[in-house]
């Protein structure tokens, strides 16, 4: 095992890196390709050492946010818990060296106490990255070429939550989305990509701080949509040129942490709090024209997410519950084909690669299970350090972060 200290590196090395075609970039966003959290990698195994690791570093800061990359950088952030300051990281991905670092000048803030004020996951594209973190006062939005050279950024006014942020930009064709629904004065936000001005911005109603990071749906012969979900407005299709909502359906009644996910023709979300009362809702969309009407077509309220996202593979659909309770699902019914207890708390989201469902626990366990009709434990695996991430998977390896330190598994040596 390669162990490097990022700590020591203070040294930005500016290397420039040839734009690889966007289909070549496998994790781009938080969990995937449209959020999704699936990769075709069979090159992760399921029980691994100290010994398997390709490498391991220690990060400059803690947080919970996922690495993303594109060709053989991975980008990240991370921030001091005791001033508040936010730091950008671009490393290797041959041994995990930090190629730059910025820092950002921030302060401490009320935030709940398993959040961090690194936890949003950054969004990259053949050209620049671009991160986003908040203070009460600030909602920061900001791009860096991928030498690190700041080429833009966009404060979105206040944000009032007494958790903190946490929803992670996406990239659509040339611009940014951000949600921005808050306890305070709420929006989606559309941003050029390429120099930061405002496309649109669509007024929301303020009930519930929602952390869903969005998605693209895609129907044939239909506009695509960007899908949304929050405790105020349930599930929502908007059009990503103008921000209009299209259609929309008011199906939870607290806060949405969790992201959206497709499957089977459906929009699957869940709500909860840290009181109970968790549920998934599987909705129908709506038309964009309007002629069709979304509807609620199953729910599930036993053993249902909260924080974790759920992972859609063809008809099935596995849910991994904060309290450590995994379940598969039929996509089109929302019938349990099983349901066990796994052990341990989650505020990371489970992936599929291959096969195979990754998720990290609280304490840094992950534990591996078959992506299968049927449930079979493949594997237990500490990190050595407690996590409150989600794995990131390219070119077959996989990346896991802890609250300090990262580490890459897999592929070919």
């Amino acid at each position: 095992m390669l162990r490097t200290s990022l700590l020591a590196s203070l040294t930005a090395v500016g290397l420039s890196v040839p734009a690889l075609p966007a289909a070549a970039q496998e994790w781009t966003r938080f969990r995937g390709p449209n959020g999704a959290g699936i990769s075709a990698a069979t090159t992760v195994p399921a029980t691994w050492t100290e010994k398997d690791y390709n490498w391991q570093v220690e990060l400059p800061g803690i947080g919970h946010s996922s690495p993303v990359l594109w060709g053989d950088r991975i980008f990240l952030t991370s921030a001091n818990e005791e001033t508040g300051e936010r730091t950008a990281v671009c490393l290797s991905t041959a041994d995990g060296h930090v190629l730059w670092q910025r820092q950002y000048a921030s302060k401490i803030h009320p935030k709940h106490l398993r959040n961090s004020f690194a936890s949003p996951t950054p969004a990259v594209d053949e050209r620049q990255v671009y991160f986003s973190w908040s203070t009460p006062d600030e909602y920061t939005l900001l791009a860096l070429d991928h030498d690190g050279n700041e080429k833009w950024k966009l404060n979105l006014g206040p944000y009032v939550s007494q958790h903190s942020a946490g929803p992670s930009p996406i990239i659509y064709q040339d611009m940014v989305i951000l949600g921005n629904d808050q306890d305070g004065a709420s929006s989606l936000v559309s941003v050029d990509r390429a120099n930061g001005q405002l496309r649109w911005q669509t007024p929301r109603q303020s009930q519930f701080v929602s952390y869903a990071t969005p998605c693209v749906l895609k129907r044939d012969g239909l506009a695509e949509e960007l899908i949304f979900l929050s405790g105020a407005h349930g599930v929502s299709g908007v059009d990503p040129k103008t921000g209009k909502t299209r259609w929309e359906i008011s199906v939870f009644d607290k806060r949405t942490v969790a992201s959206p996910v497709l499957a089977g023709g459906l929009v699957l979300g869940s709500c909860g709090s840290g009181a109970g009362g968790n549920y998934v809702a599987a909705v129908r969309p709506g038309t964009p024209d309007g002629s069709v009407a979304p509807e609620e077509v199953w729910r599930i309220t036993d053993s249902a997410p909260y924080v974790p996202t759920m992972v859609a593979k063809g008809d099935l659909v596995f849910l991994w519950s904060d309290k450590g309770v995994a379940s598969c699902v039929q996509a089109a019914d929302g019938k349990v084909l099983w349901k066990q207890r796994v052990g341990g708390n989650y505020s990371g989201s489970p992936v599929c690669a291959g096969d195979r469902l990754y998720c990290i626990g609280e304490d840094g366990v992950v534990v591996v299970l078959a992506a299968s009709e049927k449930y079979e434990l493949l594997g237990r695996n500490p990190l050595g350090e407690d996590s409150r991430s989600t794995p990131t998977v390219a070119d077959g390896r996989m990346y896991l972060r802890t609250y300090s330190h990262l580490t890459s598994i897999g592929g070919k040596k």
